[in-house]
């Protein structure tokens, strides 16, 4: 079952359960996708599709900052409802152990120095190796760990 098919039997099944925050979440998310599909002409997969996903749990997580900020505290526990239930679509996210590890892989691969200035380039290999797999502000950190190793 393709990840598209998944998230319409999800949505017909938040439905007849009346599960509003799953049935909404899970509707945001394939307006997304359609919007995409009608926008470029195209039909996606299911990689586009979680890329559109994480996009979608990476608006969900800067609102959530600002709402924790703003401390409304209802708005916040939609939204980590919503990201709980958008990152169940999404592949298993890599921990900061792994992403170390493909940092210093890479790295080594470039034969990279550790320096500040390399941060673009190192950052941009390391998000195509892990694309999906794990948050940009994660890799983030450590790649500036590394380079300031």
């Amino acid at each position: 079952m393709t990840l598209k098919e998944q998230l319409m039997a999800d949505f017909k099944d938040a439905m007849k359960a009346k599960d509003e925050v799953r049935k909404n979440t899970i509707s945001f998310a394939r307006a997304a996708i359609k919007q995409y599909e009608v926008d470029n002409r195209q039909e996606l997969d299911d990689e586009g599709i979680i890329a559109i996903l994480s996009k979608q749990v990476k608006m969900r997580k800067d609102a959530l900052s600002d709402f924790e900020k703003a401390g409304r505290t209802d708005l916040a526990d939609d939204y980590k409802a919503e990201i709980e239930i958008l990152m169940s679509y999404l592949p298993e996210q890599m921990d900061a152990s792994k992403i170390k590890e493909v940092v210093q892989a890479t790295a080594d691969e470039m034969g990279m120095e550790k320096d500040k200035k390399n941060m673009g380039r190192l950052m941009g290999a390391v998000m195509k190796k892990v694309k999906g797999l794990a948050d940009g502000n994660d890799v983030r950190k450590a790649v500036e760990e590394f380079l300031s190793e």
